[in-house]
């Protein structure tokens, strides 16, 4: 799963070059949407303007597809860039080795691409393909796992772990704020990764509103369903009734699901996180124990098209004053209820 920096989840709203402030809304949004059942679903399938313009070459790389989520990212670069007419889209095979990655890019960077958008495998270790591609005058927008310095990109967008676990603590928090003694447990990612202990940070700090809850465990798990369901099989054996649990992954979550449903245990309410369409599903039926799941949206692919395409035509953002796109971009973390995950039914990835 991807890394990000903190940064103001409500400093900047956007999207397309040319596009509205409303069509931005559809990926990285900075408010939760309405929840009116006579609303329109958010969507994330057509730009606002005609996608005709300057022609623009976008190389794409990005880790291998090993996960819902990174497969979800790709299939939104492929499919914003297929609204443009204007837009060719160069993508890379994707590699976790950051020496393919680097070649990958490299590759891009020689065929003289207009703009590049980049997933590091690791930001850190990518950080000087970064600069390169800058060097030779092609912009980079940085997709959420950040190289060590600005000066590899120009724009980076991405999501906001920390508002993660904040708005899933608070979530939690507002379900439970009046049991009195209320014990929640947590199935986290990759303790090794930042983003894991981003999200674990915003969870207690939102846990610190609500005195009379407590968090009584928290197990580490590795962002795949078989760990998943591993590590919720011991937190389940080693804990007795609690009345609330915050699994950091919707990929995760299905195997933790499955320890759920073996261990024949309803008494609490689950949250799962990033947004998939198996969890958006779940939540719609309420017929078991996840009630929600807090967004990473992929959708923040989408709007790195956008963003590129902007840069590679010279404008700035439909909506915005500014004559070029910002710097920074940080997609909200909604969190998806009953209530309005059918607006978000259209962005969960499979």
């Amino acid at each position: 799963m991807p890394e990000s920096p903190r940064t103001s989840r409500r400093g900047m709203l956007l999207g397309a070059a040319g596009v509205s402030a409303t069509a931005l809304l559809t990926a990285c949004t900075s408010n939760e949407p309405k929840e009116s059942k006579d609303e329109e679903p958010a969507r994330n399938d057509a730009p606002a303007d005609d996608g005709t313009g300057k022609a623009v070459t976008i190389g794409f790389a990005g880790p291998q597809a090993d996960h819902g989520w990174l497969n979800a990212i790709n299939d939104n670069a492929r499919a914003r860039a297929e609204k443009y007419s204007d837009v060719t889209l160069e993508i890379t095979e994707g590699s976790n080795d950051t020496a393919a990655q680097i070649g990958q890019i490299q590759t891009l960077i020689n065929k003289k691409v207009d703009v590049l958008v980049i997933l590091p495998a690791d930001g850190k270790a990518l950080t000087q393909i970064g600069l390169r591609a800058m060097k030779a005058g092609i912009p980079v927008v940085n997709l959420d796992r950040i190289f060590a310095t600005p000066q590899a990109y120009r724009c980076w967008v991405g999501g906001d772990n920390y508002s993660m676990g904040l708005n899933a603590g608070r979530y939690i928090g507002e379900q439970l704020k009046d049991e009195p003694d209320a014990k929640v447990v947590e199935l986290a990612g990759m303790d090794s990764l930042e983003l894991t202990r981003q999200r674990t940070k915003g969870f207690d700090d939102a846990l610190k509103n609500y005195p009379n809850i407590k968090k009584v465990a928290r197990q580490a798990a590795e962002f795949t369903v078989e760990s998943g369901q591993a590590k919720m099989a011991q937190l389940l054996q080693a804990q007795g009734k609690f009345d609330a649990l915050w699994n950091h992954d919707d990929d995760q979550g299905v195997g933790a699901l499955r320890a759920i449903a073996q261990a024949g245990r309803k008494e609490f309410l689950m949250v799962g996180g990033a947004g998939a369409r198996s969890a958006m599903d779940a939540i719609k039926a309420d017929d078991g124990v996840l009630k929600a799941t807090v967004l990473y949206p992929p959708t923040m692919a989408a709007s790195a098209i956008d963003l590129a395409r902007a840069l590679g035509q010279g404008k700035g953002i439909g909506g915005l004053s500014e004559l070029e796109i910002p710097a920074t971009v940080t997609c909200y973390s909604a969190v998806v209820t009953k209530e309005n995950v059918d607006q978000y039914l259209p962005t969960g990835f499979r």
